[in-house]
């Protein structure tokens, strides 16, 4: 089940934090409880993708980009991601997770994130996500035009780069 009392307590703890720039970090910490494990009594890894949630939420607050997308009926989905696991993250383990916009292309939104242990990285997302209308997608530069800011991204990463230029190669759909 989706963690909504958790979602609920970030938004809360951060409705007056100070706003972020748009590349600016957002640090956000949380434990992996009993209903976050899996067999193997370490955290799910479909349970990764969820807690990723909890940082990126009020990440996205912090940016005004929440107010700007309820003002205009906007929403936000995730398009893409790659998610690198690297050390186990086991029960009652306190994690500090690391939240950002790194850049953006013509069509997407692209965010890194990060889970720390004791100082140590256990993963690693790179995220594509998409801002949305009635319309369809809404393009980056629209979006940043709206927080009142310059639509020329940061560049990109050379590993966000690559990872672009190798999805654009899968075939989709894919076969059957």
């Amino acid at each position: 089940m989706y963690p909504f009392i958790r979602m609920a307590k970030e938004i809360w703890a951060n409705r007056r934090a100070p706003a972020l720039g748009i590349t600016e970090r957002h640090v956000s910490h949380h434990i992996c409880w009993p209903w976050d494990l899996d067999f193997w009594f370490e955290l799910n890894n479909g349970r990764t993708l969820t807690l990723y949630d909890l940082g990126r939420v009020p990440m996205v607050m912090r940016t005004g980009l929440w107010r700007v997308m309820k003002a205009r009926r906007w929403g936000i989905t995730v398009a893409g991601n790659s998610l690198r696991y690297r050390r186990r993250v086991r029960m009652f383990d306190r994690v500090e997770m690391v939240s950002r916009c790194i850049g953006w292309d013509d069509r997407f939104i692209y965010m890194e994130q990060s889970m720390w242990r004791a100082g140590e990285c256990t993963s690693q997302m790179l995220l594509r996500s998409a801002v949305t209308s009635k319309a369809g997608m809404v393009a980056p530069a629209e979006v940043l035009a709206a927080l009142g800011l310059a639509a020329e991204s940061p560049p990109l990463p050379g590993w966000v780069t690559a990872w672009i230029a190798a999805d654009a190669t899968r075939p989709w759909p894919p076969e059957r």
